[in-house]
């Protein structure tokens, strides 16, 4: 499960948790305002008690749940999507000291060549792209003609999102597709495939 997916999961979840206590406690507070009405003066605050809980024990159980839920989630949450983070990590750059390696040993020229834009115009365009269209036009990089459904499952978004990513790269001239039965072939533009 990708980070974004688990959030919400989790944030939909605490909102549910939250508006459950929000109700109950409500309940118990007119409850216990209509005890009080009815009953006016002629009972001490003690006999107030034994007609259900005290609203506030109510906000307070509802908070440390949702506080020890949260907390046990912030904490598990690098170990269940660290192992993603560092795939797409791996797939952009595997050795990003490769660059400053080769440009420390190769002299002056293969450092300026190193930040020229136009030596590797592959990597610039994906570090000019945001995360969305990277994760979209990576894999067409990395095997031209993949189809729009091998598209869904590498970069995880759902049909409609692949679909709309690749229109908008199409537009910008990045990639181009070619339909193909009920789906379409995706390739990366002649000048990416040049270089």
């Amino acid at each position: 499960m990708n980070r974004r997916r688990a959030d919400t999961v989790v944030g939909v979840f605490l909102g549910f948790v939250l508006s459950v206590g929000g109700a109950l406690g409500w309940r118990a507070y007119r409850r216990r305002r209509a005890f009080e009405q009815s009953m006016g003066s002629m009972m001490d605050s003690s006999m107030g008690t034994m007609h259900g809980p005290d609203p506030l024990w109510y906000a307070v159980g509802t908070l440390l749940v949702v506080g020890g839920i949260g907390g046990v989630y912030l904490v598990v949450r690098g170990d269940l999507t660290d192992s993603e983070a560092t795939d797409s990590a791996e797939r952009i750059d595997p050795d990003p000291t490769s660059t400053e390696t080769t440009a420390s040993m190769g002299g002056e020229n293969s450092r300026s060549k190193s930040l020229d834009p136009e030596s590797d115009p592959r990597a610039r365009v994906l570090d000019l792209l945001p995360d969305d269209e990277r994760r979209v036009l990576e894999p067409v990089l990395n095997s031209p003609g993949i189809t729009q459904i091998e598209l869904r499952d590498r970069s995880d978004f759902s049909k409609s999102k692949v679909s709309q990513t690749v229109s908008s790269l199409e537009k910008r001239g990045l990639l181009y597709r070619e339909r193909q039965g009920r789906t379409y072939r995706v390739y990366p533009s002649e000048d990416l495939q040049q270089q």
